[in-house]
């Protein structure tokens, strides 16, 4: 048991206080819930705990194994089952049920090939092997180990190591007088998003990416490998997209629209989030004989991986020969949207969302989540028959196509953005589940109704409040006695901001719905990752044995859309949101000053070598070109947008507190609340990606899945681009100030 765990790193003091401040499940609250009158607060205490008697842990579990039975990726006919099986399981649980689909672009592959012609010769095998041991790994159906966008190519040429890929790895090989142009790079899986990896290898000239899981970071070196343990074994590969989606994701043909029959599409060849050289994943197998083969220098020690070999870099006579070929068709998408009609609100919704489908079975990752997703709707469904209706309609939604690229949703989202911009009070997303502790993201002005509710719900393995395991966990982890102190005076729960890499993105990035990502995890680690072994045998040995994480997400997630569904005053606090931009607009300033010193210095170390060295003319000094210093920006638009801000939300947050118990109808005001987020999207979008509209929000253009808040500020910053900063330090500030004017209409309604 976990707790156990914990006892042996932290003194009984420190465990008393971290497990002894919070509610289990099943304790009456003392007072209201935020958003609900002392009476109405009452009833949806009751509701809760009668939503809870409905969770079923076995019916999750079987719900895992009955759509995790075949592989189902998007497309296939495996995967319309599943959608229909969907279907069919909403409607008995007593929705309105309607499937949407769309026509998109999916390339699956027709030629892989991946072999060494020098110095000696090897042909990758670039297959996974079925196991005995695991009962759906040698289905029919399985897409091929491939990453879905990469270019069709034929190319040979020198094989150059990269480590992971990413941006300092490249000023490493600079600086090591490293070249990938006209070369093929080898990278590991790891540190950042996949698509990462191909898209600055091909930035750099590269003319093609292969990309491994090192056992280092995903294998025997962190554990007995699958099937004994959790971890990859030699043959395991992970399959996966590498679309550029931080330009724009969803249908690469349909940016902005949906991808309907009629959709007006662009030329493939003009897709601006679609690559232009080959690249294939593959296992560490196939892996050694390739970096076995480099020469060169010795990679840097923190390049090294666990391989039985020499880490050397290239290039030399090592010489790699790589062909994909795609088919690039059309295929179905299928989206199944599940209404529960308000009683009071029906033009507010609640949305709730998971897809489907999976590059092979998909046990873990998305069906643990789309089970809990379906058993919490079959809970609200027994509560519907006695009598019980939501204020405010619930929309449950199973996406396709998420794994190639947030296919389902953002076609949907595009779809129905005018209509979503004027009823989605909130879209609570999730996706794979596992076993550990509670871990959500989101739009801030949501935390209070997460901690909240994570202060009520029982961790199924300590007994203590989700809230105060996470916070133990992160005690654990805390780096000294100051972090630790931090920590225990810390009473609230933070959300993490979004970036990408899940459904949320074209709700919050792209229309400004305020979303909410929710999973368990940190005790489930594992190699099966879009491999054939995310499988059901898999996962009830390592992911989640008993499912009773999946119990909790059901309970949480469940818990978030019945209050946000039944709140006669919607649960929003922008005061935590302030909070949050404050902190981030510190986080700039300190970042600029530092930029600054640090320039200030490596300038001068310049100049001094090239001083020294230029008295003598023996030497030949190649000295790095002296970079543009820092100019102070002017963030004090974006400082007084911040302070009239602070102001207006205080002075909401009152008047809200004071009108939860006045009878009459809060439609109007509502809407000003849920509708205030959009108030931070920017028209023309973030520079050079005009589909990510969020001020506050963004993947990061070289981190993928990674955030960066105040995004276009922040890139602007960390790629020198100053006066691109300024004027986006202008365009924050307005943006944040159209948030106090909305709240400030809030504020005058609510008296």
């Amino acid at each position: 048991m976990k707790y156990f765990y914990i006892r042996q790193y932290l003194p009984i003091a420190l465990l008393f206080a971290a497990f002894s401040s919070t509610a289990q499940s099943g304790v009456t609250n003392s007072k209201p819930i935020p958003g609900f009158t002392d009476k109405t607060s009452v009833a949806q205490l009751q509701a809760e705990a009668d939503f809870d008697k409905n969770i079923s842990a076995e019916n999750i579990g079987n719900t895992i194994r009955t759509l995790a039975a075949k592989p189902h990726p998007i497309g296939s006919a495996a995967g319309k089952a599943v959608a229909e099986k969907i279907a069919a399981s909403f409607k008995q649980y007593g929705f309105e049920v309607k499937t949407e689909v769309f026509q998109v672009l999916f390339p699956t592959p027709k030629v892989r090939e991946l072999e060494l012609t020098a110095p000696t010769t090897y042909k990758a095998v670039l297959k996974e092997p079925a196991l005995k041991e695991d009962g759906t790994s040698g289905q029919d159906g399985q897409l091929p180990t491939y990453n879905a966008w990469g270019a069709d190519g034929d190319v040979m040429g020198e094989l150059v190591y990269v480590n992971y890929g990413l941006p300092a790895d490249y000023e490493q090989l600079e600086r090591m007088g490293i070249d990938v142009k006209g070369r093929i790079v080898i990278a590991k899986y790891g540190r950042s998003w996949r698509g990462i990896k191909p898209k600055l290898a091909q930035e750099h000239g590269a003319i093609g990416c292969i990309i491994y899981s090192d056992p280092r970071d995903d294998g025997y070196f962190q554990g007995d490998v699958y099937p004994k343990g959790a971890f990859k074994n030699e043959w395991g590969v992970q399959r996966g997209s590498v679309m550029d989606m931080v330009i724009y994701p969803g249908d690469p043909l349909t940016p902005n629209i949906g991808a309907t029959d009629t959709a007006k599409r662009l030329d493939r060849f003009k897709a601006p989030n679609l690559l232009k050289i080959p690249v294939l994943p593959v296992s560490y197998h196939d892996a050694k004989p390739l970096l076995e083969a480099l020469q060169g220098p010795v990679a840097p020690e923190d390049w090294r991986g666990a391989l039985p070999i020499t880490y050397h870099v290239g290039p030399g006579r090592a010489r790699v020969h790589l062909r994909v070929e795609s088919d690039w068709k059309l295929r179905p998408c299928y989206n199944v949207i599940a209404t529960l009609p308000g009683s009071l609100y029906p033009n507010e919704w609640v949305i709730r969302g998971n897809h489907h489908d999976a590059w092979v079975n998909g046990a873990a990752d998305p069906i643990s989540g789309l089970a809990s997703l379906m058993e919490e709707a079959k809970a609200i469904g027994e509560l519907v028959k006695t009598g019980w209706r939501p204020r405010r309609t619930l929309v449950y939604c199973a996406w396709d196509g998420e794994e190639p690229g947030l296919l389902g949703s953002t076609e949907w989202v595009e779809q129905h953005a005018e209509e979503l911009q004027n009823k989605a009070v909130a879209y609570i997303n999730t996706d794979g589940n596992g076993r550990g502790f509670l871990e959500a993201g989101g739009s801030h002005a949501l935390e209070p109704l997460i901690e909240d509710i994570s202060k009520v719900i029982t961790d199924p393995q300590t007994n203590v409040s989700l809230f105060d395991r996470r916070r133990a966990n992160d005690l654990v982890n805390a780096s000294g006695i100051n972090a630790k102190k931090e920590i225990l005076a810390k009473r609230t729960l933070s959300l993490s901001a979004l970036g990408s890499g899940s459904d949320y993105s074209a709700f919050l990035q792209h229309l400004g719905i305020p979303s909410l990502n929710l999973s368990f995890g940190g005790e489930d680690a594992g190699g099966e990752y879009h491999s054939i072994y995310d499988s059901y045998d898999y996962f009830v040995r390592f992911k989640d044995p008993g499912f009773q994480y999946g119990v909790a997400l059901s309970k949480t997630a469940g818990r978030a859309a019945l209050r946000l569904a039944n709140a006669e005053i919607l649960p929003f606090n922008f005061r935590n949101l302030f909070n949050a931009v404050n902190g981030y607009v510190s986080e700039l300033m300190t970042l600029t000053d530092q930029m600054r010193e640090a320039t200030l210095v490596e300038n001068q170390v310049i100049r001094s070598r090239a001083y020294k060295l230029a008295a003598d003319p023996t030497l030949v000094y190649n000295a790095p070109k002296v970079k543009e210093e820092v100019p102070y920006l002017d963030f004090s638009p974006l400082q007084n947008a911040l302070r009239d801000f602070e102001k207006i939300s205080k002075q909401a947050g009152d008047s809200l507190t004071r009108l939860v118990n006045n009878s009459t109808d809060h439609g109007p005001l509502n809407k000003l609340l849920y509708q205030a987020e959009q108030q931070l999207l920017v028209s023309k979008g973030l520079p050079g990606r005009p589909w990510y509209k969020h001020t506050l929000y963004a993947p990061g253009f070289y981190t993928g899945y990674g955030v960066k808040t105040l995004p276009g500020i922040r890139e602007a910053i960390e790629q020198r681009k100053w006066e691109q900063a300024q004027q986006q330090i202008n365009v924050a500030a307005d943006a944040i100030q159209q948030l106090s004017d909305q709240l400030y209409l809030a504020a005058k309604l609510a008296g």
